[in-house]
């Protein structure tokens, strides 16, 4: 392998482009054959976003003296996340001490390249900093610094900072790598967790460990030791979730769900509050936010030691309400138990179809609803001849609870269960395949009323949403089930009476569930059991509309449900038109569906919900005043009146004649509102030709920009780029942004204008302020990283309309930056922060 260059970057960006520089070497090794042996050593190299928010999560990163730790380094982009982070705080260490594990010999010439461009940001930011690479078995290593001998003494070393990406695999029970961590305390079944405990263990007191790591470890009954050993040691501070499974590395197709943990070494007091934080993928910035009881999270009255991560108010009232049960299955004098027929090992066995020396054989493909369907030809086999090696894999007829072990994507509730009816199928034994699991007594079958009310119960809203929220995978164990809280035998018994053998719909489960089994409080806004089933709905109303995969979010049938002023327990047919701005819409979440977002992720609804309901004409903006512009912090929207016809008729007879009759009319409506609004669009010249801005608000201030910031000051400038409230851009030169090195993507906010100074070989930078703030510092740093490719010099500019409006923001204008005020259009205002005093000069800029 050919040896990296190295050059340190300039003081001016050594910080700004660090991550960047460090991705890029992770992007070019995913896409290498190289490492293929990736697979091999479960090791899977992290995104920059992911690494900027994980190094985000610690707490003190301004001690005189950092020791930071990484295991399984990789390409070391961890550790660059956390540097830039440290070069960036206000008050940074005096010394930064680095210690990177890394077994991969492939990788490390791509590990020391980024440690020498940490030392040198860190030089850079007045840091000291060393670091040291250790191409060596992480566990191996910490046994030897935790377990030193008379023979081989080794220097005990422990560390303020941890941040892993740990790898996945299996431990074999008889490796080296268990008995070492055996050796020092740790009993587990995988080499992640195995990980965590390690890096725990080498943590000072007080110390941090950020991890990215599949949920898996949060229940369970095969990490219930790590659980014990690792929630002693550490406690638990915050817990970041990704809805999606395959969107974190998605660079290397992994499908994992995966979550992000911070915690702190307490082995007494535990903190008093976990915030647990929701995003749908790496690049989502609308973040769901909720903060629970460290008691909440792991109760001190569960043995098993389960990490119950709650990520919304709606989450914990349904573990709330799932804690109005407190009969296990022994209690009720149930068993469960997985099917006894593993069909590959009983292949001489199996017939394709039943026969006079057969018994049945039920695969999960003879569920049809609550019940059984026998046979099912053609895709399975369906019974087993009769013979005494196969006596051992069958159980007598009788009524049992059947439950898949594996639920498809297709299936409305993750827990899937149907009822074996005794006589039936007009035999005395029967057999289920190892794909299935069934509740019996003793081997035996149950009661027919006490399975029909069972099957109710697992069947329901509440429970599927309890069961997803603590088990991080799609399948079904006996573990899992045998975990789990029951209503008294007694209630069972009363509900599948009350059932006997009629087919109840979802709805009317949840109906009988929620009236028989539950207490319900009535002062509460949120029905937990309703709230899910109208998100659902609001989905399949957006879906059956056309909207893109991108819409087809929570995010989006909750604005859909907060526009029609729907609530949980409210019928489709009495939803609303209401005059509604996004800081209500995002109330409307909290109060009625327990979503709370954090306030800073407004701009998400508008950008990624609301602009897309305008472009299918779903709804309206500012109906009661069309002047107003489309910024202004009144800005209201309303649901356009044919829609809200139509959504009335969801769940109605009516539905489906009316959806085609809507559709067929939509063409009509965009062209309606879209000549309104172009009636209303404000003129302006570019390069020749004639233009328009959507009306008001910045818009106003960007034409004085087209039309007197650039004649005074760039006269032979170039507009590469000029945005527009309603449409993004006006103009856009991509080709020329691209050339100068500016790649624009859907993630970065850009300026207003952007101007090419020719004469200077300048890139303008321009923001308007109207509603949104001036270039302050954080907003300097994102458009510092937005143009980090750019090569010229970047020179930024605040725009207002007048003094007035620039005196609210003054002390906010960063450093480097200049400042136009349209009033005084022939001026500018310099916050020149390197020279505090210079002539003053004629020339423009």
């Amino acid at each position: 392998m050919e040896a990296l260059s190295f050059e340190p970057f300039a003081k001016s960006n050594s910080v700004a482009n660090l991550l960047t520089e460090v991705d890029f070497q992770r992007l070019l090794l995913s896409n290498q054959a190289a490492l293929d042996n990736q697979k091999v050593l479960e090791q899977f190299l992290t995104p920059a976003p992911i690494a900027e928010l994980m190094s985000g999560l610690f707490e003190d990163l301004s001690k005189p003296e950092i020791s930071l730790l990484d295991v399984g380094a990789g390409t070391g982009i961890l550790l660059a996340a956390v540097v830039q982070k440290i070069c960036q705080i206000q008050t940074p260490p005096k010394k930064l001490s680095i210690v990177a594990y890394e077994i991969d010999c492939k990788l490390l010439p791509y590990l020391e390249y980024t440690l020498k461009l940490c030392r040198a940001a860190c030089v850079s930011a007045e840091i000291d900093c060393e670091y040291e690479v250790r191409n060596k078995d992480f566990i191996e290593d910490t046994a030897r610094i935790l377990l030193p001998t008379l023979w081989n003494e080794y220097k005990q070393e422990f560390f303020t900072h941890a941040i892993l990406n740990p790898p996945y695999s299996k431990i074999s029970s008889t490796s080296k790598t268990c008995y070492l961590l055996k050796q020092i305390g740790v009993k587990t079944t995988n080499i992640y967790t195995g990980f965590m405990a390690a890096a725990a263990l080498l943590l000072e007191p007080q110390g941090e460990i950020v991890s990215i790591t599949p949920r898996s470890f949060c229940s369970g009954t095969y990490f219930r030791p790590f659980r014990d050993f690792f929630l002693n040691l550490m406690s638990l501070r915050q817990v970041h979730l990704f809805e999606s499974r395959d969107k974190v590395f998605s660079d290397d197709a992994v499908l994992q769900e995966t979550i992000i943990f911070h915690c702190l070494k307490q082995q007494q007091k535990k903190s008093d509050v976990v915030a647990i934080t929701t995003s749908s993928g790496t690049n989502d910035d609308m973040l769901l936010c909720h903060r629970l009881p460290y008691s909440e999270v792991v109760r001190s009255d569960d043995d098993e030691k389960f990490i119950r991560i709650l990520p919304d108010a709606y989450s914990q009232l349904i573990s709330q309400l799932m804690g109005q049960f407190d009969c296990t299955l022994e209690d009720l004098g149930i068993s469960v138990s997985t099917g006894r027929v593993v069909d590959f090992r009983s292949k001489e066995y199996l017939r394709w179809t039943p026969g006079k020396n057969t018994v049945p054989l039920i695969y999960p493909i003879n569920f049809a609803g609550d019940s059984i369907v026998y046979p099912v030809l053609g895709r399975k086999p369906q019974a087993l001849v009769i013979d005494p090696e196969v006596e051992n894999l069958l159980v007598p007829d009788g009524n049992y609870v059947l439950c898949k072990r594996f639920s498809s994507k297709e299936e409305k509730r993750r827990v899937v269960t149907a009822i074996y009816e005794a006589g039936s199928l007009g035999t005395s034994r029967i057999g289920f395949e190892n794909h299935l699991n069934y509740f019996h007594q003793g081997g035996r079958g149950l009661d027919l009323d006490l399975a029909r009310g069972l099957s109710i119960f697992l069947n329901s809203s509440l429970l599927d949403n309890f069961f997803r929220l603590f088990n991080g995978h799609t399948q079904i164990n006996v573990s899992d089930l045998r975990s789990l809280r029951y209503p008294t035998k007694e209630k069972l018994l009363l509900l599948g009476k009350k059932v006997g053998d009629k087919k109840l719909t979802y709805q009317e489960i949840d109906s009988l569930v929620e009236k028989e089994l539950l207490t319900m409080s009535e002062s509460n806004k949120i029905n937990p059991l309703k709230a899910k089933t109208k998100i659902d709905e609001a989905l399949d109303i957006l879906k059956q509309l056309g909207f893109p995969k991108q819409q087809l979010n929570e995010r989006s049938a909750l604005t859909l449900l907060a526009l029609t002023d729907t609530k949980p327990s409210a019928l489709w047919e009495q939803a609303n038109a209401r005059l509604i701005g996004i800081t209500p819409i995002m109330e409307f979440m909290a109060d009625y569906y327990g979503k709370t977002y954090k306030p800073n992720t407004r701009e998400t609804v508008r950008r990624q919900t609301v602009h897309q309901f305008l472009d299918a004409a779903l709804v309206t903006i500012n109906p009661d005043n069309p002047e107003r512009p489309t910024n202004s912090p009144k800005t209201v929207y309303k649901i356009e009146e044919s829609a809200l016809e139509l959504v009335r008729q969801y769940n109605t007879n009516e539905w489906y004649k009316a959806l085609n009759a809507y559709l067929a009319s939509v063409g009509t409506l965009k062209q309606k509102y879209a000549q309104e609004r172009e009636l209303l669009r404000i003129p302006i010249m570019i390069e020749g030709q004639e233009k328009t801005l959507s009306p008001g608000g910045q818009n106003i201030l960007v034409k004085k920009i087209i039309d007197e910031f650039r004649p005074c000051f760039t006269p032979d400038g170039s507009f590469l780029y000029v945005g527009d409230t309603d449409k993004k851009f006006a103009h856009f030169m991509k080709d020329a942004l691209a050339e100068l090195g500016v790649n624009i993507n859907s993630h970065g906010k850009m300026p207003d204008v952007i101007i090419y100074f020719r004469r200077k070989n300048w890139l303008i930078l321009i923001e308007a302020v109207t509603s949104h703030g001036p270039i302050n510092p954080k907003r300097k740093k994102e458009l510092e990283k937005l143009f980090a490719g750019v090569t010229i010099p970047l020179v930024m500019v605040t725009a207002f309309l007048n003094r007035r409006a620039m005196v609210e923001y003054l002390p906010e204008i960063a450093w480097e930056t200049d400042v136009w005020v349209a009033e005084d259009a022939t001026h500018l205002i310099h916050f020149n922060g390197q020279h505090l005093l210079q002539a003053y000069r004629v020339e423009p800029l």
